[in-house]
């Protein structure tokens, strides 16, 4: 029998953490955005859908990876509840990080705002009408979209920072390679 896999695979750590950092920057980039005016707040915004597109193109790789390589599963000892919520959360955070750019580029394209995707190529709009009312309305759902992001992630670290610290089990260790495997 084969010995289980105690680590995610090099691939996976990279989307995981290229995926989180981007998602901050998003955070970041809108937070600079409502905090300036002018042509400097614009850029912010430019940058922001660039990054969001990223976002939904590196969510459908990941989806594929994950699919092609399963996620290792939690300790037999976890309570089934907890592996249910850490399934919802999971499945909530790839819904999310496909829902927020495709409303985001489905808004900028209602409202007729070209998207050029980090200065290099005309990102294609897609063929959504309705104007400005149509626009506000999915940038609506956008923003709830962040408010509902926000609460998974608090819930994906307290579950991370639970199984280190309370269960002191090597959860964590499979995501964060500097952390020492405990025996």
């Amino acid at each position: 029998m084969a010995e289980p896999r105690n680590r995610y695979s090099t691939v996976s750590l990279i989307l995981h953490w290229l995926i989180a950092a981007l998602v901050l920057a998003q955070v970041l980039l809108i937070s600079a955005h409502e905090a300036t005016d002018g042509p400097l707040s614009r850029e912010f915004v430019t940058i922001h859908k660039s990054v969001g597109l990223s976002l939904l193109l590196l969510t459908l790789f990941r989806i594929g990876w994950r699919v092609a390589n399963p996620a290792i599963p939690l300790p037999a000892e976890t309570p089934r509840w907890q592996k249910l919520a850490a399934r919802a959360t999971h499945v909530g955070f790839y819904v999310m990080l496909l829902a927020m750019p495709l409303l985001g580029w489905a808004a900028s394209s209602a409202a007729g705002r070209e998207i050029v995707w980090f200065g290099l190529f005309d990102w294609p709009l897609l063929p959504v009408g309705g104007g400005r009312d149509v626009a506000r309305d999915l940038m609506d759902l956008h923003e709830d979209g962040a408010k509902i992001l926000y609460v998974l992630i608090f819930l994906h670290v307290v579950g991370a920072l639970k199984h280190h610290f309370i269960d002191r089990d090597n959860v964590l260790h499979r995501m964060i390679p500097l952390i020492p495997r405990r025996p």
